[in-house]
């Protein structure tokens, strides 16, 4: 019997790198090993992480029917899939991945977010939470500048906070003009980036 098992937290926490030792680890001893992504900050077909490891992986398109990539599993023999990125699946993709664990007995680790950047909780995510046999927080969790916990994946524009836009736009940490950065509930409240920031309630 299959298990379904949602690993999340927030950006920068080491979500890829985890996923991507798992498939490494398990690949050592055993081929029937499949790692999929949903969408990654890098080129398509690859899961990559902050720390310099990267691995390809079949790139899922977030909406498209699942029906062929899971003939491909099973006629490869694949007996475990590793997901990264499971935050952009559909509600309808989540569904089949759970019908992939009870029908061919397939165990699913999936990893990602759970909430946007104004603290919505993904679609997928949100399925996951609701279906999986099992959802865990990543142990190592980033931290705002402060020192506190890191909770919300600020999305920053310019140096600013903002409040709107597409859930859906990949990007990297304190890169660019358009990045995002952890910040702790009462930081990301307030809209302050640093000890000098006055914030966009100040």
């Amino acid at each position: 019997m299959g298990e379904l098992t949602f690993t999340y937290g927030t950006m920068a926490a080491g979500k890829s790198t985890l996923a991507l030792q798992l498939c490494w680890q398990l690949r050592e001893t055993r081929s029937d090993v499949a790692l999929w992504t949903f969408g990654d900050r890098s080129a398509e077909g690859m899961v990559t992480s902050r720390i310099g490891i990267e691995a390809h992986a079949d790139a899922i398109v977030p909406g498209e029917d699942l029906a062929p990539h899971v003939a491909r599993l099973v006629h490869q023999g694949d007996t475990i899939l590793v997901i990264d990125e499971a935050q952009f699946a559909s509600t309808a993709q989540v569904d089949q991945l759970a019908e992939i664990v009870d029908e061919y007995g397939i165990d699913v680790h999936a990893f990602g977010l759970s909430a946007d950047f104004l603290l919505n909780v993904f679609p997928g995510s949100a399925r996951l939470f609701a279906i999986a046999d099992r959802a865990q927080e990543l142990p190592l969790t980033s931290t705002c500048w402060c020192g506190e916990k890191g909770r919300c994946n600020a999305r920053v524009i310019n140096g600013v906070i903002t409040r709107e836009g597409s859930q859906f736009l990949t990007g990297d940490v304190n890169q660019g003009a358009i990045h995002y950065q952890v910040l702790c509930r009462k930081h990301y409240r307030r809209g302050q980036l640093g000890p000098e920031d006055r914030g966009q309630l100040g």
